[in-house]
């Protein structure tokens, strides 16, 4: 039985989570409810990344405390999740004085093993606001197309460019002209790392998605160049060596730091110890992440880790996603057509969108949201197939039988579909294909309903109620797997279920319902999307109010 460790990527906490960040997250709850549900021992961790430049480039423009807007976006990303039903045996963030504390012992632990070095270049510096300004601080004109930019990005040409590249540079908060002063910072021996990647990307490759071994190929082709692990700001994990008093850790380096401070904290809070578990040769980790977190997870993680000591678990199976886009353009703020998670939850129930973005998820390829897609995938797959599955079996039964259930007797073909179901929705999800899991499952679901109406109990009821009772238990039998198999994807209406029908949730493996339970009263599982009473306009404004 194998160990699992499964580490969520730290969403950035300067505003709101949009589908983007629920497509890439969402499969991390699924592996870890399906992995409970076989047995294995699991922690599953995440948390918001609360540091950085972007959170005090935005703090000093509204003229609050950089803390103020990480913490409010931390707690709704908890909230978030918790709505969404997110099973995080933690998530925290990266404020924290067990995360500070935790990056510091291993930062010295490096600095030991000799993976860091000093280096003094030439930086910008303002002198009207006395002090060292990063790329996002500062504006000028764009080499390429003349606009004025950012020191990271050309917003109009798109761009990507370094403080050196731009003309006429100025700081952004007071408009006065940069200079260039000498600077010293703390680097690390990345590029001493590169076998270390590249035998660890060949021995685990064959578990990535296409992107992420062509982004992780190319990278190693290009071989591994050091970087800096300081920042000149005072929001941050501070450096514990001397002489780095006005710098703070780069959070490129602490955030993914986090799988290793939130993994021990969860781990210690339920008695276990975290350097047994995550040295224990029987521990797969799991790294789930969208497209733009790759690098960090194949190249970066898995160098820190080897820097701090070779024999702890290294990341293994990598579930990035691609983008989700609308209507084939890709999502922006600036163009309105950016979909936060907070709208999604004003609109639609939690087991329906996690049910749409598990079916709709870009594992191998950009996908698309479209608001009359997600409608008819809702009304034909949750309403018309699963729930009306559900319905028309117990409402009959609450009708014409009193609610009793009628004893199993199980039919060999009805058995075999169930076990091969199984056995393959185990295989794939595993392998972390959550998509094509959905994808079977869905397929089952149709599986029984034809069973239904081949077998047309509503007639056995009338002239032959020996095979009714065993029709009906069939399809109760179906029904009770249905939402095992469905559990990790949509808890919520399994649990309905499982009530209903008297059966745990806690296996992998083919149940039974109780046949001494009496169904009365029988819910709807899900109701009809009307698309006229949408409103997509609900959950868009920014949530932080300075």
């Amino acid at each position: 039985m194998k160990n699992i460790f499964i580490g969520g990527a730290w969403p950035y906490a300067n505003n709101s989570l949009h589908i983007g960040h629920l497509a890439a997250l969402l499969p991390g709850d699924i592996l870890a409810r399906y992995f409970r549900k076989n047995g294995n021992p699991v922690f599953y961790v995440s948390g918001s990344d609360c540091h950085g430049t972007p959170i005090t480039v935005r703090a000093n423009k509204l003229g609050v405390d950089a803390k103020a807007i990480a913490s409010h976006y931390d707690a709704e990303f908890s909230k978030n999740f918790a709505d969404l039903d997110f099973s995080y045996d933690l998530y925290t963030n990266t404020m924290t004085e067990f995360h500070d504390e935790t990056v510091k012992k291993y930062l010295k632990q490096i600095a030991s093993r000799g993976y860091f070095y000093e280096k003094t270049e030439k930086e910008d510096y303002c002198e009207h606001c006395g002090k060292y300004v990063s790329d996002r601080e500062i504006k000028g004109t764009c080499p390429i197309c003349g606009n004025i930019a950012d020191g990271d990005q050309c917003d109009k040409c798109l761009t990507a460019l370094t403080p050196d590249m731009l003309k006429d540079k100025v700081c952004k908060a007071c408009g006065n002209p940069t200079v260039l002063k000498d600077n010293t910072h703390l680097y690390f021996k990345l590029s001493q790392c590169d076998k270390h990647v590249g035998k660890l990307f060949e021995k685990y490759k064959d578990n990535w998605r296409p992107t992420a071994i062509n982004e992780t190929a190319k990278y190693l082709k290009e071989g591994l160049r050091d970087r800096a692990i300081t920042r000149s700001l005072n929001w941050g994990v501070k450096l514990p060596f001397d002489g780095f008093e006005d710098k703070r850790v780069y959070v490129w380096i602490e955030a993914v730091m986090g799988y290793l401070s939130a993994g021990e904290q969860a781990m210690t809070a339920k008695g276990v110890d975290f350097n047994q578990f995550m040295h224990d040769k029987n521990t797969v980790s799991y790294y789930v992440h969208g497209k733009d977190n790759i690098v960090f997870h194949t190249i970066i993680l898995p160098a820190l880790l080897g820097a701090i000591d070779e024999t702890l678990t290294m990341p293994e199976r990598i579930i990035s996603c691609e983008y989700v886009n609308m209507g084939g353009d890709k999502m922006s703020k600036s163009k309105g057509n950016l979909i936060t998670v907070n709208t999604l939850l004003a609109n639609f129930d939690s087991d329906s969108i996690r049910y749409y973005f598990c079916l709709n998820n870009p594992e191998k390829r950009d996908s698309s949201f479209d608001l009359d897609d997600y409608v008819s995938i809702h009304n034909k797959h949750l309403v018309g197939g699963y729930g009306n599955f559900v319905n028309r079996n117990l409402s009959f039964l609450a009708k014409k039988f009193e609610g009793k259930l009628p004893e199993l007797k199980l039919d060999a073909e009805v058995k075999a579909e169930v076990e091969k179901t199984y056995k393959q929705i185990g295989e794939l999800l595993q392998k972390g294909e959550i998509k094509e899991a959905t994808t079977r499952l869905y397929d089952y679901v149709q599986y029984a309903n034809k069973y239904y109406d081949t077998n047309e109990p509503w007639v056995l009821a009338k002239t032959d109620l020996e095979k009714f009772n065993a029709v009906t238990s069939n399809c109760i039998y179906l029904m009770a797997n249905m939402a095992n198999l469905y559990e990790p994807i949509m808890p919520r209406r399994a649990r309905t279920v499982s009530e209903l029908l008297g059966f745990e949730l806690n296996k992998f493996a083919p149940v039974v319902y109780d046949a001494s339970k009496t169904v009365a009263n029988v819910p709807l599982l899900f109701t009809r999307l009307d698309p006229e009473q949408i409103d997509m306009t609900l959950g868009t404004k920014d949530t932080f109010n300075a």
